[in-house]
C-alpha cells in the first residue's frame, strides 16, 4: 500500500526572553521523497545560543542540497552536517566572544529508509501506532546515572543536574554522536524530534497516544499547549517536528467515459 507523509514543525518561546531553539523540515531540492528534519537547542548567553542553533540548521540545509542519495551514505551526510556545525560554532567564539553551544537531532527521510543522528539531549522518538519502538538516549549526566543504576527514573525526573550535558556541538571537546536507522517503513510509523522544553513534560505512552490520535499539525499544537500549561510559567523554549507515515488506499483507475462492462455470455 502506498505511504504518504504528514509532517509539521512548530515552536514556542516559552517563558524565556529569547528563542534559542531552531527547528526545520527541509525538502531535498532535486529528489522527490527525500527530506531532512532538524531540531537544535542553542545555549550560550544572550544571542549566542540562537546563533549556534541557527548554524546547525544552515549547515544541515547546505549538506542536504549537496546530498546524492545514489552515491552517499546517509549516516555520513548526517555526521558531516554535525561535525561542520560543531567547527563553525566553535570558530564563532573568537568572533562574538560568547560561549555558544547547541544540541542537534536530525532525521533523514528517504523513500525506503529513515536514518537519524543526535548529539546532546534533544530527542527523537520512533512510534509504531501507540507503541514506542525506539528513542534516542540523552548525552546527559542524568542518563549516565540511569545507565549505571545510580538513580531511578523517578529520581531522574527531578534531579537537580538533569540539564547538564556530557557533549554538545561547539564545545572544547570533540562531540559524541549516536546513529540509528529504520529500513522497513510502515503506515502508522511516527517520528517525533523535540527539545527538552517539550519532552520533559510527557511520558512515552502519552506522547505516543497524542501523536497517533491526531494529524501532525494537531499533535504539535496539542503538545506545545500541554507543555506550556505544565511548565507553570517557567517553561523553556519548545521545539518539535512530527513526521507521520500514513497508508494511502490504492484507487482503481476509472473506466473511460461511455464504457459499458461486458457480462460473460453476452455480446456488446
Amino acid at each position: 500500500m502506498p505511504i504518504a507523509i504528514d509532517a509539521c514543525a512548530a515552536q514556542h518561546q516559552g517563558d524565556r526572553k529569547e528563542q534559542q531553539d531552531r527547528v526545520a523540515i527541509l525538502a531535498h531540492p532535486r529528489r522527490r521523497g527525500v527530506a531532512l528534519a532538524v531540531v537544535a537547542d542553542g545555549m550560550g548567553g544572550h544571542t549566542g545560543g540562537a546563533l549556534a542553533a541557527e548554524q546547525v540548521i544552515h549547515t544541515a540545509k547546505t549538506n542536504l542540497e549537496h546530498f546524492s542519495p545514489d552515491d552517499e551514505v546517509p549516516r555520513c551526510m548526517l555526521e558531516n552536517s554535525m561535525r561542520e556545525a560543531h567547527t563553525m560554532i566553535k570558530a564563532s567564539r573568537f568572533i562574538n566572544e560568547k560561549d555558544p553551544h547547541s544540541t542537534a537531532v536530525m532525521l533523514l527521510l528517504q523513500p525506503k529508509t529513515i536514518t537519524w543522528a543526535h548529539c546532546g539531549d534533544s530527542r527523537l522518538y520512533h512510534f509504531r501506532g501507540k507503541q514506542l519502538v525506539q528513542r534516542t538516549v540523552d548525552h546527559s549526566y542524568v542518563e549516565h546515572l540511569l545507565a549505571t543504576g545510580r538513580i531511578t527514573l523517578e529520581q531522574a525526573a527531578t534531579h537537580p543536574n538533569r540539564n547538564v550535558l556530557l557533549t554538545s556541538l561547539g564545545g572544547q571537546d570533540e562531540p559524541k554522536f549516536d546513529f540509528a536507522e529504520v529500513g522497513e517503513l510502515l503506515g502508522g510509523d511516527a517520528f517525533v524530534l523535540c527539545s527538552d522544553g517539550l519532552w520533559a513534560y510527557f511520558d512515552d505512552v502519552e506522547l505516543a497516544t497524542l501523536v497517533a490520535d491526531n494529524s501532525a499539525r494537531q499533535a504539535c499544537e496539542i503538545l506545545i499547549e500541554k507543555a506550556r500549561q505544565r511548565a507553570g510559567g517557567n517553561g523553556d523554549n519548545v521545539s518539535i517536528a512530527v513526521i507521520k507515515l500514513v497508508d494511502v488506499p490504492e484507487t482503481k483507475p476509472k473506466p473511460p467515459a461511455g464504457f459499458v462492462p461486458r457480462t460473460p455470455g453476452t455480446a456488446n
